[in-house]
C-alpha cells in the first residue's frame, strides 16, 4: 500500500492533469460515527485529523469532495456477524423508534463538531438510505463467485478470494493466522469458515431494522456500506480513504476485499489511519471506565478532568501530536494545551500592538515556507505548531522593545498566523473564554466589588455608586450580603 507521505505528490501531480467540472480533484471518505450515544474524544480525533486535511486541500486550490458517512444500521455489538444492532438495542432501551435515536446522537454529534470548528463535509450519506446500492453490491459480489448464500445471509468467502488476491493486504496478515486465531462464536455455524463475514444478514423476527432483499427479509452487514457508498458517490477509484486505526483491521481490510470481489481492482489509491487516544497507555473505552463524553470536557464535569476545556483546547491538543502518533490523555496534558493555545492567542493579538520600524532585527521571512514543508510532510501539524511558537518569541522580544519588524515583515506574520493557525489548523479568534481567562475574569470583578467595600467604609459613596452603576451597566447583577457580596452576569 502506498505510503501517506506520498499523498500530497500524488495530489500534486493529478491537480496537472485535465478533470472534468463535475469531477472533484480530490476524493476523501472517512468512516463516520455510529450515532447511538454522545460523541466523545475517540470522535473527535478522526473529525479534527481529516478536517486539517480537507481544509489543507482546499487552500491549495484542489476541488475536494469529502464523504463522511453515518452508520445507522448493521453495526452489531461486537462488530462481528452476530448480537444486537446497536442502533436497535438503544431504541429498545429508551423505547424510542431506531431512526429517533439516530437523529437525536447525530444532532449532537454535529453540534460537538460546530463546537470544535470541524467543517461539514461535502455529502454525509446514511447507511440506512443507501440498502438498493448495497444490495447491488452483493449482487456483483456473487456473480464474481466470491460470496455465498446460507439460510438467507450472504456471507464473503474468504478463503477463497485469498487464493486470486491477498486477504491481510493492509494490515499485513496472512489467511492461515486468521483461520486459526479468529474466534468461532455461537450461532455462527451458518459460515464456511470463521473469518467470512456478513454481506447481508438475514433478520431475526425481534430485529427491528430490516429491508426486504433476493435472499431474506434483513440487514447489510457493516463492512458493505462504505465500499457501497465510497464509489457511488466518488467513482470506481479515488484517493484517500481514511478513519481510526481500530477501523484498519477487520473493516478496512473487509472494503478492499469487497472492492477487487466486485469491481475487479482496488478503490483506494491512499489508506490513512489515525491513531488512538489513550489513557495510561490503555484505549479510552466505556468498558475500561476511562471514556469521557465531549459534553463532559466542555462542563468539566468528570473525575478525571480537574476543570472544564473549551473546545478549542481540545482541537489544538490534538493537532500537537502527529495524527499518526498515539495521544495520551490526561487532565495535566489538556491544561498545558490550554496555556500554549492562549499563549499563541496573545501573540496574534500582540502583533496589532506592534508599531513597525524602518528594519527588522527579528528573523521571521522563513516561517511560511517552513509552515508548507510541514503541511507537506504527512499533514504534521505539531511542527507546524513549534514554528508558531518561534514566531510568538519574535513577537514578544519586538513587543519588550528589544528588537524591531519592518512593516513588510509584520504583515508577513499576520498573514502567517491567519493561514496556519486560523484557515488550515482551524482554531477559531471569537472563541469564548477559556477558563483559566474565567478564572482571571471572575477575580477582576471581586477585586472591583472589594474596592467598593471599601470605599463604602471610606464613607466614599460617589466611587462606590459608580463602580455599581458601572457594572450594572455592563449586566451585572450586584447584591450586598452579611458576608460581603455576591455577583451574577445576566444572559
Amino acid at each position: 500500500m502506498n505510503h501517506p507521505l506520498t499523498i500530497y505528490n500524488t495530489i500534486k501531480r493529478k491537480k496537472e492533469q485535465f478533470v472534468p467540472l463535475h469531477e472533484p480533484n480530490v476524493g476523501i471518505y472517512v468512516c463516520g460515527p455510529t450515532v447511538y450515544g454522545d460523541p466523545h474524544l475517540g470522535h473527535a480525533r478522526p473529525a479534527i485529523t481529516f478536517d486539517l486535511l480537507f481544509r489543507y486541500l482546499k487552500h491549495l486550490g484542489y476541488k475536494v469532495r469529502y464523504v463522511r458517512n453515518i452508520t445507522d444500521v448493521g453495526h452489531l455489538e461486537n462488530d462481528a456477524d452476530e448480537g444486537e444492532d446497536k442502533i436497535a438495542k438503544k431504541a429498545k432501551l429508551d423505547q424510542l423508534e431506531p431512526m429517533e435515536v439516530v437523529q437525536y446522537y447525530l444532532n449532537r454529534y454535529h453540534q460537538a463538531m460546530d463546537a470544535l470548528n470541524v467543517l461539514p463535509p461535502s455529502i454525509e450519506p446514511h447507511a440506512s438510505g443507501h440498502i438498493i446500492e448495497q444490495i447491488e453490491f452483493v449482487k456483483k459480489i456473487l456473480d464474481a463467485g466470491y460470496a455465498y448464500e446460507s439460510e438467507g445471509s450472504i456471507y464473503f468467502d474468504v478463503e477463497k478470494y485469498n487464493k486470486d488476491h491477498h486477504y491481510g493486504k493492509l494490515s499485513g496478515r496472512n489467511i492461515e493466522e486468521l483461520l486459526n486465531t479468529t474466534r468461532v462464536l455461537d450461532g455462527q455455524s451458518e459460515k464456511r469458515n470463521s473469518a467470512d463475514f456478513a454481506l447481508w444478514k438475514k433478520a431475526s423476527p425481534e430485529h427491528i431494522m430490516h429491508w426486504p432483499s433476493p435472499w431474506s427479509e434483513g440487514f447489510p452487514g457493516w463492512h458493505l456500506e462504505c465500499s457501497a457508498m465510497g464509489t457511488k458517490y466518488l467513482g470506481e477509484e479515488f484517493d484517500i480513504h481514511g478513519g481510526g486505526m481500530d477501523l484498519l483491521f477487520p473493516h478496512h481490510e473487509c472494503e478492499i476485499a469487497q472492492s477487487v470481489a466486485a469491481l475487479g481492482k482496488e478503490t483506494v489509491k491512499h489508506w490513512m489511519h489515525n491513531n488512538m487516544i489513550t489513557i495510561n497507555g490503555q484505549k479510552m473505552g466505556k468498558s475500561l471506565g476511562n471514556f469521557i463524553t465531549l459534553e463532559q470536557f466542555f462542563s468539566g464535569d468528570h473525575a478525571l478532568l480537574s476543570q472544564p476545556f473549551s473546545a478549542m483546547t481540545i482541537r489544538f491538543f490534538i493537532l500537537q501530536a502527529h495524527y499518526r502518533s498515539t495521544v495520551d490523555f490526561s487532565s495535566e496534558a489538556l491544561v498545558a494545551s490550554e496555556k500554549g493555545l492562549q499563549r499563541l492567542m496573545e501573540a496574534y493579538e500582540n502583533l496589532n500592538k506592534l508599531v513597525p520600524s524602518a528594519t527588522s532585527t527579528v528573523d521571521v521571512k522563513g516561517i511560511r515556507e517552513k509552515c508548507y514543508e510541514a503541511m507537506n510532510d504527512d499533514l504534521n501539524s505539531p511542527i507546524v505548531i513549534s514554528h508558531l511558537f518561534d514566531a510568538t518569541r519574535s513577537i514578544n522580544t519586538v513587543l519588550s522593545g528589544a528588537a524591531t519588524i519592518s512593516a513588510e515583515d509584520l504583515e508577513e506574520l499576520k498573514a502567517v498566523f491567519n493561514l496556519f493557525l486560523f484557515d488550515i489548523l482551524g482554531m477559531t479568534k471569537t472563541e469564548e473564554s477559556s477558563s483559566a481567562n474565567l478564572e482571571v475574569y471572575g477575580k477582576a470583578i471581586d477585586l472591583l466589588l472589594q474596592m467598593r467595600i471599601e470605599a463604602k467604609a471610606n464613607k466614599d459613596w460617589a466611587t462606590a455608586d459608580k463602580i455599581r452603576n458601572e457594572l450594572t451597566a455592563l449586566g451585572f447583577e450586584i447584591k450586598d450580603t452579611k458576608e460581603g457580596f455576591e455577583w451574577k452576569l445576566n444572559s
